[in-house]
């Protein structure tokens, strides 16, 4: 029987690492891409740590061609790398703009397109792109972020149209909160894009407050790792998969009643402004 191959990025904490963790105690051999490989737990016979930037082409292109090489194929690629760039839609530098969409979408993107290929001619594959709720909900300071995982779930779609043909499918994970480093670095990142004397100061500290709590009642990485695997393996796809009824929800007000869903993170806003004050 052939061996199970699934390549996963950003692979170093967090979901992507507990996605390789969970596909590699299933019987599958993980191929494991993240800039800090040395977090990356390495058992040769089934994960094996790659170094990999999804912002450098170079990088993506001996990614895959170290996969190809060593195991001749390719089942699933899981897009996972990303992180949120937040701060005030004004104020963030069009540089880390740019690298938030590198990173979250680009990146994806090129992946894709150099194990498609591949996948077309074993006639089978599947590209599990890790979006977000907040692809279609959002919140203020994540301008650019939600921007980048609204980006792959309409890209994703289009792909899926495009590659079923072939036996492929495209199909999105869309997590809420998790407990990671994730919530930690937006916070920091949201304090680091403030200008000196910025009027923004205020809404960062409200929302730094509100996320905080957010995060800490969040789901543990390891709950979303399971959702990775369904949809990997799931025979018949869905298109998106969400982990939790709460994160459901919020993604269907989003969608459905885009008004309610605005006044409700304004009211969040106005609540943790006055908890601020207190």
């Amino acid at each position: 029987m052939t061996e199970k191959i699934v390549a996963i990025t950003g692979a170093s904490n967090g979901m992507g690492l507990e996605a390789a963790l969970l596909f590699a105690k299933r019987g599958w051999k993980v191929y494991a891409g993240a800039r800090r490989v040395e977090k990356i737990p390495q058992d040769e016979d089934k994960i094996i740590a790659v170094k990999l930037d999804v912002t450098d082409s170079a990088s993506n292109q001996d990614f895959v061609q170290q996969i190809l090489t060593q195991a001749g194929h390719i089942d699933v690629l899981i897009n996972n790398a990303g992180y949120g760039e937040y701060g005030p839609a004004e104020e963030i530098s069009m540089d880390k703009i740019r690298k938030q969409f590198e990173t979250n979408f680009f990146g994806a993107v090129e992946l894709t397109q150099l194990i498609l290929p591949t996948m077309r001619a074993q006639n089978y594959g599947r590209i599990v792109n890790i979006s977000s709720i907040g692809g279609d909900g959002y919140m203020p300071l994540g301008a650019y972020y939600h921007a980048t995982k609204a980006a792959i779930q309409q890209w994703s779609d289009v792909l899926d149209l495009e590659v079923s043909q072939f036996g492929i499918r495209s199909v999105c994970v869309q997590p809420g909160g998790t407990q990671s480093s994730w919530g930690a670095i937006a916070l920091n990142n949201s304090k680091a894009n403030l200008s000196e004397h910025s009027p923004y100061q205020p809404l960062v500290d409200s929302v730094s407050s509100g996320l905080e709590r957010f995060m800490k009642s969040s789901a543990k990485a390891s709950d979303l790792a399971e959702v990775f695997y369904k949809a990997a393996t799931e025979i018949k796809p869905s298109l998106r998969y969400l982990h939790s009824f709460s994160d459901k929800f919020m993604v269907n007000v989003a969608r459905k009643h885009p008004q309610v869903f605005r006044r409700a993170i304004l009211a969040a806003m106005r609540y943790f402004e006055r908890q601020n004050k207190k």
